[in-house]
């Protein structure tokens, strides 16, 4: 099956040696995603445009999405922004989502990392 590596132009990908997103047949996997904002909604709102942005070089779009996982630091302080965000973009999609708070991300000053997983259709 044809693998197709997605590279969204960041230095870290042939540093650490990862692809911003992977499409494997009729699936596109993509990596969990950081990036700057003010605050968890803006940080989110930046994350999604560039996991859309990776989903269409995939020829996939939000709509395709099946699953998001999304992390952040301080779940009561972030929560509401963050899913705020993922909300304007998933609304009526309603991928299966997991929300996790975890200790850190790469930056201190990142609040929220956000995977996505999308199946195209067949045919």
């Amino acid at each position: 099956m044809a693998r197709q590596n997605i590279s969204s132009g960041h230095p870290f990908e042939s540093v650490l040696g990862y692809s911003r997103a992977v499409k494997v047949g009729n699936t596109v996997h993509v990596s969990g995603t950081t990036a700057d904002g003010a605050d968890a909604y803006e940080q989110a709102t930046n994350v999604l445009a560039i996991i859309k942005n990776s989903l269409a070089k995939a020829g996939a779009g939000p709509e395709h999405v099946v699953r998001t996982v999304i992390y952040v630091t301080d779940m009561a302080a972030h929560a509401d922004g963050v899913t705020k965000a993922h909300g304007e973009m998933f609304g009526d999609i309603r991928p299966a989502s997991t929300l996790v708070a975890v200790t850190g991300l790469l930056r201190p000053e990142l609040v929220v990392e956000i995977e996505a997983y999308a199946i195209l259709d067949e045919g």
